[in-house]
Order: C-alpha cells, then structure tokens, then sequence
C-alpha cells in the first residue's frame, strides 16, 4: 500500500536537518565522574556520523548491507546508527544484557558485516563469532583505542568522506528483532518511512514541544518505542537527550538532567508513587495530612470541573497542599517536567490522575515494534485516562469482532504508514499476521469509545479460559496488583483450572519498615514465611481488586515469592513483559500444591 509521505522522510535527511538548524545545541548530555553532566552538540554528533560513514564505506558497507551494535543508550549508539543510515545500509540494534546464543542468531539472521560492541567483556565473548558467520567480516571496539577501535575507524573516515545518500521512505533502515517469550526472536523490517511518519505524526499532537525540551533516556534504543520517541523525536525537534546511569541512580540523575518531557514506562510512575506513599505513611502527622488532603482536593476538583463548577474551599486546600508537598515532588523530577508519554502497558487512572494534578500529566500510548511503534496516543490535544487515545495522523485502527464475537470488543488491527514490510526470513509468520490489504493484527483485544479512543482489555495469546468457561486476562489483574506499593510484581495462573492463582513477589524494602514497627522478620524469607505478613498481603490484594473485577477472576490462593522476576533469571524480556511459560515452569509444582490444597477457606 502506498503513502504520502511528509518531509523529512527519511532518518538521514531527518539528522541533518536538524544538525544545520541546530548546530550549537546540546544534543546528548552523559554523567561524569564528578556527577555533572557533559553535553555534545548537534555539529559534534554530525562530524562524527560523517567520519564513521566513511569508515564504513571503506570497509566495503553499501546499501542493503546490515550495520549491528551491541550496546546500550549512548552518543555511540546514534553515530553509528545514522552512519549506516547514510550509506542505505539496515542497522540491527541488540541489548548489552542478553543470552550469547541470541545475539548469533540475531547477527547470523540479519547477515551483519559489520559490528560494533560497547566493551571489551562483550568483544571477548563474540570474538569467535567471524569464524563462524560467514558475513560477519569485521567487530569493532567502542571503548578502546588503536586498532579495531571506533576511534580509529573515525579517524579513517575523516581522511576520507564521502557523500551521504538519501533513501526513500520505503527503503528499510532498521531490522528490530522482538525479545519473545517463546522460540527464536523475530526481526522486524521497518523503513525509513516508518519510522519518520510515526515521529512527525505523534509530535503534532504535542504543539508545545520545542528544541528547548530536553529529556531523560530511560528505555532501550534497542526497542522501537525508545527509538522513535526518544531518540528520533527529540533530534526532529532539536531538543536534547540525557543518558541515564542506570535505575538505581534515577533519582538522581533526573534531578541532574532536570527534564522537561518524559519518555516513560507507567512502571516508573507507578515506584514514583508507591515510594511517595511509604514516605507518607511512614512520616505521618502533618505531612500525611497534607498529602492526602491535596489528594483529595484534586479530585473533587476534577469532579467539579465535569460539572462546570468550582470551590473557592476546594482550590484553597489545594493551594496548600501543592505549595507544602506536591511542589517536593514536582523537585524530584527536577522541577522542569510538564508531561510524560508513557507506553508498554496502560497507567492506572488513579496514578494518571494523581500526576495530573501534580501538573505531570501521563499521556498513554498504544503501539508495537511491528507498528514502529505508535499506533494511538493521548496528548495535549486529547487525553483520556484509561484509553491509549485516538489514532495517530494517516493511521487507522479497526476492531475485528470476528474474534472475539463480542458486540464491542475484537481484535486490534493497525492500518497506516507506520506498520512494518514484514519479518525477516519468516513469510509464514509475516502471512498470519499481516492482513490482504496491508492491516496488521495485533493480537490485543479493545475496543473504540464514541470519540474514537482505544481502550485495551486483553491479548489474545494470553487469555485463558477457567473450568467454568469464563475468560481471564491475567495482564489486568497483574497491573493492577501492582499498583500496591507493597507488591513488587504478580502473576496470575489458571487456564483450565478450577479458579486462580497468584504468584506475588513483595515489595520487601517497604514490607520491612512495617514488619519493624510490629516485631515481625525483616528479612525476605521471613517475611514470607510470616503469617501476619502472608494475610496482610493478601487482605491489601483482594482489597484493590474487590468491585473492580469479576468473582471468577479474583486469585483464591497466593504463593509468595522471595526471587522477584527479572532479565538473569530469565522470567522478563527485555521489555519487562512476563516469560509465562518460564514462570510457571519454574514454580510449577508449587502452583500444583496449591491446587491440590483446595480452594482458600473464607
């Protein structure tokens, strides 16, 4: 299918642009060792995009050839990425922290000549792999000097540039492989104009967003929403990017980078308020007070507001509460912050409401790798909590009820410029998902309200049924557990069964100031050996899920976890999605005793 592509509509024109109206920006900011952060320009990043294409060039790279880099968010990871870009090459980005054995398939699949690691311990463990990739001609060190160096590379290519070309919106640019739960990884072809139209199209939903913005690098530009959100977006608008740390110094380095938009997960918000209410609960007294007075206030403001009304006494609680506490919290993200696109999983409305009033509104979107990624998004001209809001310019989202056969809800298919040519090497797979005129199935379940917002209720690969015929989507009731600052993460399991089970992995830094105060173990096997910890547990889950959800959907029995779910244990992917399988495999026969034990007695 053929689309009208806006300008710029390719990411090569796209960089120099911006680098020839921008040249003496900040473009990307890193964090030195005396914890101040170093900034280098749109001219710096250009020059050295400029070296590399040369370089590359020299080393025999042209266009369809593939460019891979193993590495995490990094000034690095752009340079190379747009030199391959500038010669009509694919890049293939993959994470630091993954299995070697995905990587060689990765590289082997997308035939990379070509590959840049971050460090020496990754160099070592793929230093045999030419030998056995029979494209793979050369790897190339980024933290190194002398031979085999990006370094020495860009000092190559600097004694001999050359001109780049500009491919055509339907030229591929990216091979994004997905981390899946179960078998080999799939590359995802998606183009140039892809990637630009997904970026042009969401921005103009966020008028205010200009080249003094600045944002935080949290999520991998080794995933889409990363990608084009982060990376591609803010060069479009000539902004600038910090790079954070890591996750342990989060708070930190937001207070350092002191960003003004946000490209997020809920994940990030969801800790945010589950730290503040610890803090509240653990402080107490006046600030308590405070708090829960502000919270309060806010939303019966926003009632009023639905009416057309206001209370001079409502506003004036809230005026305080805001000046006294909220304005701490607003300092926490650096005092700068108006917003946050948040994606991967939809933001509770009580949170999203929470950080409305704060003055940080969360603007849910909707997307996959395969759609680059968005597909639907809230923003400054549109924001419904609790949708994934409305199609994004020249995309099209129909429900097909066919699937479900329920009045409302069906299965999501995105139609648009953003949706992907196909999978790499897999016509079977690219033909069962990919529709005869061009739609992509998604695979999650939603439906449209009257105004054309989008509301996700489930996956299908993930439903399942009960003995009793009723469907679960266990991603509902897992999210909303987690909205529990005592619950770290969840998992709900069931198919066929009788009823359902939870797995939970507690929160256990906020469990052990509770367990002080009451003289219970403060340690993690303690805690969830403890009885008067299990019930409590237990009473605060049924608690946030009673009136929400059906009776048939609410977990009888609860299995508490001292090993959380994560990347080295092999029970997330590396966007933080639950291996299923993995998990269950690994606590089957726990989930079993549970079954064997018999419902919970009330």
């Amino acid at each position: 299918m053929k689309y009208h592509y806006e300008k710029p509509d390719n990411l090569v024109e796209l960089l120099e642009a911006s680098v020839a109206k921008y040249p003496d920006n900040p473009l990307f900011g890193k964090k030195n060792a005396q914890k101040v952060y170093e900034w280098v320009t749109y001219r710096e990043v250009g020059e050295r995009v400029d070296h590399l294409r040369g370089a590359l060039a020299r080393l025999g790279v042209k266009k369809g050839d593939s460019v891979g880099i193993i590495a995490n968010n990094r000034v690095e990871f752009a340079v190379v990425a747009f030199a391959a870009y500038g010669l009509g090459a694919w890049f293939v980005p993959m994470y630091e922290q993954e299995l070697q054995k995905v990587w060689k398939y990765i590289i082997t699949d997308s035939a990379v000549k070509v590959l840049f690691v971050s460090k020496p311990e990754i160099r070592d463990k793929v230093k045999d792999f030419p030998a056995e990739i029979k494209t793979l001609e050369k790897i190339v060190l980024i933290d190194g000097e002398g031979e085999g160096s990006l370094a020495a590379l860009e000092k190559m290519g600097a004694a001999a540039p050359v001109p780049s070309v500009r491919p055509g919106p339907e030229d591929i640019a990216v091979l994004l492989f997905t981390s899946g739960t179960t078998g080999d990884p799939k590359g995802v072809l998606l183009t140039h104009g892809n990637f630009t139209s997904n970026v042009l199209a969401a921005i103009k939903g966020f008028p205010r967003l200009s080249e003094k913005d600045r944002g935080l690098s949290i999520l991998p530009w080794a995933h889409a929403f990363g990608q084009t959100a982060d990376l591609y977006c803010f060069i479009l608008l000539g902004g600038s990017i910090g790079f954070m740390e890591s996750v342990a110094t989060l708070a930190e380095d937001m207070g350092l980078v002191r960003p003004s938009f946000l490209i997020a997960v809920p994940r990030v918000f969801n800790k945010v308020y589950a730290g503040i209410q610890t803090k509240m609960d653990a402080e107490g007294g006046l600030a308590k007070f405070l708090f829960q007075m502000g919270v309060a206030a806010g939303n019966r403001r926003r009632e009023l507001a639905a009416e057309g009304k206001k209370c001079l006494w409502t506003e004036l609680k809230f005026k305080v509460a805001d000046a006294i506490v909220f304005k701490k919290i607003r300092e926490r993200f650096g005092g700068r912050l108006w917003g946050s696109l948040t994606g991967s999983a939809a933001n509770s409305i009580h949170i999203a409401h929470f950080f409305s009033d704060l003055g940080i509104p969360l603007y849910d979107a909707y997307g996959l790798t395969e759609t680059s990624p968005a597909a639907t998004v809230n923003n400054t001209l549109g924001n419904r909590p609790g949708s994934v809001g409305r199609a994004i310019q020249d995309v099209k989202v129909v429900i097909d009820k066919t699937v479900t056969g329920e009045p409302e809800e069906g299965e999501i298919v995105i139609y648009g410029p953003n949706v992907m040519v196909g999978y790499h090497n897999k016509p079977k797979e690219t033909a069962e998902v990919m529709t005869p005129d061009g739609g992509f199935r998604t695979g999650d379940i939603g439906k449209l309200d009257k105004d054309g917002y989008l509301y996700i209720t489930g996956r299908i690969k993930e439903q399942y049924k009960l003995e009793n015929g009723k469907y679960v989507f266990p991603t509902s009731l897992e999210e909303e557990i987690k909205l529990n600052p005592l619950i770290e993460n969840a998992m709900i399991y069931g198919s066929n069964r009788p009823y359902n089970v939870c797995l939970v992995v507690p929160n256990f830094p906020a469990l052990a100031t509770l367990a002080e105060k009451q003289g219970l173990p403060k340690d993690p096997e303690g805690m969830v050996k403890s009885k008067e910890i299990k019930d409590l547990l237990t009473r605060e889950i049924l608690a946030g899920l009673k009136g929400k959800f059906g009776g048939y959907e609410i977990p009888q029995k609860f299995i508490f976890l001292t090993e959380g779910f994560s990347l080295e244990n092999g029970l997330l992917t590396q966007t933080m999605k639950l291996k299923r399988k993995f998990v269950f495999q690994k606590f089957k026969d726990r989930i079993e005793s549970e079954y064997k034990s018999g419902p919970a007695k009330d």
